[in-house]
């Protein structure tokens, strides 16, 4: 009784050659002994019209007479002009259905059970491919090809399965690394911009202030000096992006750090930042005589982001706190301006502007870049507004190289 039930479920999970053989079997025995039938009913109506034209009592003197007043036995073909028309033609056609009942029926059979093999084998799977195709077709990958069988139309659809999923995964990948380079190319920009910035302030200084005698030769030198350090920080930021696919792939390049080199170089960038500004600035360094291990390039760039985006948004003063030990490097940086109006979690991801307007300068890059490379240094980057007003944003460098 269980191997009954499970029966239909065994000829569905069939091989497509098995089923096709299984169907027309079955209908041609289903067509043989139909056909059968019909030539024997034949048969008997042919006889009983002939038996009209037969010689009744010779036939009863041999033979003898049929049970229920029908003779049975064959009788002898009459003329055709012994018959009448009806006769006639009732005879030929039982000729007819006796000679081509077999023939007929065995090709109908076979049509039936090429139609039922495809109504229930290939119409369902077939359907479901074509409606994957298209969709594929219009790039739409996002659906799912389910098919129950397990012949050969079962594997096909789960192999037209496995195709999507990785043409899905491949479309993703390929995004992903387009958005990379696109990410990449608005880092560059953004990064190459501080040190032009900080190369401008110096220019418009030596401009300003060199004609009339407001600075003399050695301030002069020591702005041109620094000029020289930007350049080359240029110059090997540009080296070490054409190397890259993304940033995430950028290599940290070590090296001692010291406090007092961290407060030249801050200070030297606060001249520039804040030169055209009324903003005054306070910078306290603790650990001057620290040294920390780490990628100066790096963290510059972190610095120079922060403060970038202090000076952007504050109103009367910018407040700058480092601390250095042989462990960890923290820059802390905080303004009086109006602080953080969205989530902060949205301001450390790609192409984040507070301001729609500031994605014609390329901007929306600078928390994203600090992050990451903040993470990629041991760190992270915190974020918080302050209670009295402002933002604060700390960036955590840690030692991760000796």
């Amino acid at each position: 009784m269980e191997k009954i039930k499970k029966l239909p479920e065994a000829v569905k999970n069939l091989s497509v050659r098995k089923t096709i053989f299984l169907y027309v079997f079955i209908s041609l025995v289903f067509c043989f002994l139909l056909s059968a039938r019909i030539v024997r009913r034949a048969e008997l109506v042919q006889n009983t019209v002939w038996w009209k034209y037969a010689d009744r009592e010779a036939y009863e003197k041999l033979i003898g007479q049929g049970r229920g007043g029908i003779i049975f036995e064959p009788a002898k073909r009459p003329d055709s002009p012994d018959m009448t028309p009806g006769d006639l033609r009732l005879s030929e056609f039982c000729d007819f259905v006796e000679t081509w009942t077999g023939l007929i029926l065995s090709a109908a059979g076979s049509l039936g059970a090429v139609f039922l093999f495809y109504r229930h084998k290939l119409k369902i799977p077939i359907a479901k491919l074509e409606a994957a195709s298209e969709r594929i077709a219009g790039n739409d990958l996002d659906f799912e090809i389910t098919y129950e069988n397990r012949d050969e139309m079962g594997r096909l659809c789960q192999e037209f399965e496995k195709m999507r999923k990785q043409l899905s995964k491949n479309n993703r990948e390929l995004w992903h690394a387009l958005e990379e380079e696109r990410i990449l190319r608005a880092a560059i920009a953004h990064d190459i911009r501080s040190p032009l910035s900080v190369l401008k302030g110096y220019q418009e200084m030596l401009m300003d202030f060199l004609p009339d005698g407001t600075i003399d030769g050695k301030e002069a030198m020591e702005m041109l000096s620094e000029s020289k350090k930007q350049i080359g920080r240029m110059e090997s930021f540009v080296d070490t992006m054409q190397k890259l696919s993304s940033l995430e792939h950028r290599e940290m390049q070590f090296s001692e750090i010291s406090g007092k080199q961290l407060e030249e170089e801050l200070r030297a960038e606060l001249s520039v930042l804040s030169k055209d500004k009324q903003i005054g600035t306070v910078l306290e360094v603790s650990g001057m005589k620290e040294s920390f291990w780490g990628d100066k390039e790096v963290i510059f760039e972190v610095a120079e982001n922060l403060l970038s985006n202090a000076f952007q948004h504050g109103k009367e003063q910018v407040e700058i706190k480092v601390s250095v030990t042989g462990a960890e490097l923290e820059i802390c940086v905080k303004d009086d301006g109006g602080g953080f109006t969205r989530d902060i979690e949205e301001v450390t991801k790609a192409f984040y502007q507070q301001n729609v307007k500031d994605s014609l300068k390329h901007e929306g890059m600078g928390m994203y870049i600090s992050r990451l490379y903040c993470e990629k240094h041991g760190g992270r980057l915190l974020l918080e507004n302050e209670e009295s007003g402002g933002a604060v944003v700390k960036a955590l460098f840690r030692r991760i190289a000796s």
